[in-house]
């Protein structure tokens, strides 16, 4: 058997087992989309935007004020429970990855809780300023 023929399933083997989700503990919640693990990972929550913190990034006092109310509800979803991450890109220096907490999904989570916002790729950042 020639040695491509080999080589090849043990590729698909290799990039399907780098796809796997992995597990940590959340150690920080920096807002409402984005955490910090145990390892010192910082994560992006995949496919939402929450209210910024940071005057100088939220557009009015209004997206501060959720912004504030968002990292709360991501520090008590989140803070110290384990996750499972699925690793989808990255981002300002940080890793964008579909998060999963007792098998449920938590950017569904903090949509349905309010907040957080779909933000599908390529479309404009929700506006927290006309709410």
């Amino acid at each position: 058997m020639p040695r491509t023929e080999l080589l090849a399933p043990l590729l698909l083997i290799l990039a399907g087992a780098a796809q796997a989700p992995q597990s940590g503990v959340v150690a920080w919640v920096t807002d409402g989309d984005t955490f910090r693990l145990d390892s010192g990972e910082r994560i992006r929550i995949a496919g939402i935007d929450a209210p910024e913190t940071q005057p100088g990034n939220a557009k009015c006092r209004a997206e501060l004020a959720r912004g504030k109310d968002a990292t709360g509800a991501a520090i008590a979803l989140l803070k110290g429970r384990t996750v499972e991450i699925e690793r989808v890109g990255r981002s300002y220096n940080r890793t964008v990855a579909r998060v999963r907490l007792d098998g449920r999904d938590v950017a569904t989570t903090l949509v349905q809780q309010g907040a957080a916002n779909w933000w599908p790729r390529g479309k404009p950042k929700p506006n927290w300023c006309r709410r």
